[in-house]
């Protein structure tokens, strides 16, 4: 049985992101507490930035606490792993998913899993899901309705100098991936984190303000019966990408009128 940290806890955790980052939200109207869901978002570089920070305005505002779905990468972590855990996450496997829509919790899922953090040069908010449906087969499956989540800022957080093409373009990387222990750690490279910079040449991240639109929720009830349909998967996945990725662009109109920044946060995020 989980027993989740309380709301203190979490508030002092994430004060200093919040102090940093200065979230703001969009669409929390579209969640009822009521109404266990699958919320389904980006994931952005390295993927701790910003994902801390819905929990913590779900869990105030909604007294919602989100059960996070993770690679299972997170958990072979050391310390990491843990504490991911602590906060309510568990692996991604189509049992622990089952397991938390029976106990009828709210779930949070990034379908790009580790792949979609290990961001390459020009990738900022691209959805990553390769062949992922699975989000879509279980949300049927159990009757959830998905909310899109668009999570928009930590992507400009960092600028991405080394990255996983780097690697297999070399002679050092290529010998390693032709290790199959190594490539299957790797999983052919996707597994290959990014060299970043934040603040000058520091891995301080760049002080850019994060933003969150919580979309209407996509109810599955017109697909009850259907979720090994791998058509009908394919339908829903499309339609929550297609919504995700609208939902950016309303962030970044959002963003390009934001003029509460102030001068240090303009000088020290200006985007090419």
């Amino acid at each position: 049985m989980y027993t989740p940290p309380s709301i203190e806890t979490v508030k002092r955790a994430t004060a200093a992101a919040r102090s940093y980052f200065r979230p703001q939200y969009f669409g929390l109207e579209n969640v009822d507490p009521s109404q266990p869901a699958l919320y389904v978002c980006n994931h952005t570089i390295y993927g701790f930035l910003d994902g801390p920070l819905l929990f913590q305005k779900l869990y105030e505002e909604k007294g919602i606490v989100l059960r996070a779905l993770g690679d299972n990468a997170h958990f072979k972590v050391p310390l990491w792993g843990k504490m991911l855990k602590r906060g309510g996450s568990v692996p991604g496997s189509p049992e622990n998913c089952t397991q938390l829509m029976e106990n009828r919790e709210h779930i949070l899922v990034y379908p790009g899993g580790g792949r979609e953090v290990a961001k390459r040069k020009g990738e900022q908010y691209k959805l990553t899901w390769k062949t992922r449906t699975g989000f879509a087969r279980m949300a049927i499956e159990h009757q959830y309705p998905i909310i899109p989540v668009a999570a928009l800022g930590a992507d400009d957080a960092y600028d991405v100098v080394w990255d996983a093409y780097d690697l297999m373009e070399s002679k050092v990387g290529q010998l390693l991936l032709k290790n199959k222990r190594i490539n299957s750690v790797l999983r052919g490279g996707d597994l290959v984190m990014p060299l970043a910079k934040g603040v000058g040449p520091t891995l301080i991240p760049k002080p850019e303000k994060f933003y969150f639109l919580l979309g209407d929720p996509i109810h599955t009830d017109r697909f009850q019966g259907q979720q090994k349909n791998k058509e009908v998967q394919w339908q829903l996945r499309k339609e929550v990408m297609e919504r995700i990725e609208s939902q950016l662009d309303v962030l970044r109109g959002v963003r390009d009128q934001d003029s509460d920044s102030g001068a240090i946060r303009k000088l020290l995020t200006r985007r090419k």
